[in-house]
């Protein structure tokens, strides 16, 4: 397949990284007209990215940033499924946005590998899960890879294409072109390594962030100015934990521990604790800052 044969995007799984992978598909790249299925066997998820995108997008025209026609375009262009497999039969590219649980994935593409044509890529958005685990279930897996999205994807440049061995460069080059042409900014990672480039990066921020903090040199918002206004981060480590999820970090560390068996992959004291408490950040009200007056103070 070329470029210029994707018509048809699917995405699957309609929480709020995969209602966004779609939007942005529809929106970003109207000029190409990419007609965009977002899935979920969860009619209430379907329902709720609906009501999201119904609001999303005449919020944008009210601020100028799209006219009335553009909107009507990209809502044209977005439907929404229950039918995951009769989705998948439609698509030239797939980006799976579901749970972060290995055998649910493997599920998921090990079927809709069977019903998908030939030449269609198949991504997975982890950020944590590398393809080669899903290539033994997928059929033609040489078109099989990551395609990984940052939280919120709408806002979000960066896009990691990951090549794992089994990847064709077909596929890479197919799914660089994709970002670009839906307004991101791709990097190819040409190995698989557990949390790929930024992901690996804000680790390292993280750990040290949570390191200072447990031997009390400063506090929780202190570390994030310093990170905000010292080193230009828009958001500090503490702040961003909140925001993708303390529950997140949580499993992710734990399951690179278990795979490394590195200490230093092990979660911090303080994000095992926070855990354990079921302070997972915004989505629970409180993480390292309190989000039940609207405020979010720490």
């Amino acid at each position: 397949m070329k470029i210029d044969e994707l018509k048809t995007v699917v995405v699957i799984g309609a929480g709020a990284m995969g209602q966004q992978i779609a939007m942005n598909t529809a929106l970003n790249g109207r000029k190409h007209n990419y007609k965009v299925i977002l899935c979920d066997s969860f009619p209430a998820a379907l329902e709720k990215a609906e009501k999201w995108a119904g609001e999303y997008l005449p919020g944008r025209v009210a601020k100028g940033r799209i006219t009335q026609e553009e909107a009507d375009q990209v809502q044209g262009n977005l439907s929404f499924s229950q039918d995951v497999e009769g989705a998948a039969a439609q698509a030239d590219l797939v980006i799976e946005a579901i749970i972060e649980d290995l055998q649910a994935k493997r599920d998921l593409f090990q079927r809709i590998s069977r019903v998908a044509k030939p030449d269609a890529v198949l991504g997975t958005n982890s950020s944590n899960l590398v393809s080669s685990k899903l290539a033994d279930v997928t059929e033609h897996p040489e078109r099989l890879l990551n395609i990984h999205y940052f939280n919120p994807a709408l806002v979000m440049q960066l896009v990691e294409i990951v090549r794992g061995p089994h990847t064709g460069e077909e596929a890479i080059q197919i799914a660089r072109e994709f970002a670009i042409r839906t307004g991101k900014s791709p990097i190819i990672i040409q190995k698989e390594i557990a949390g790929f480039v930024a992901n690996r990066i804000n680790a390292a921020v993280t750990r040290e962030a949570c390191s200072l903090l447990e031997k009390g040199i400063a506090t929780v918002e202190d570390i994030d100015t310093a990170c905000e206004k010292g080193l230009g981060y828009p958001m500090g480590p503490f702040r961003l934990m909140d925001l993708t999820g303390i529950d997140v970090n949580y499993y992710v560390r734990r399951d690179r521990y278990a795979e490394s068996g590195d200490e230093n992959d092990k979660p911090s004291p303080l994000v095992i604790e926070k855990f354990k408490k079921g302070e997972f950040g915004r989505k629970t009200g409180k993480g390292w800052y309190d989000y039940t007056g609207g405020n979010g103070k720490s």
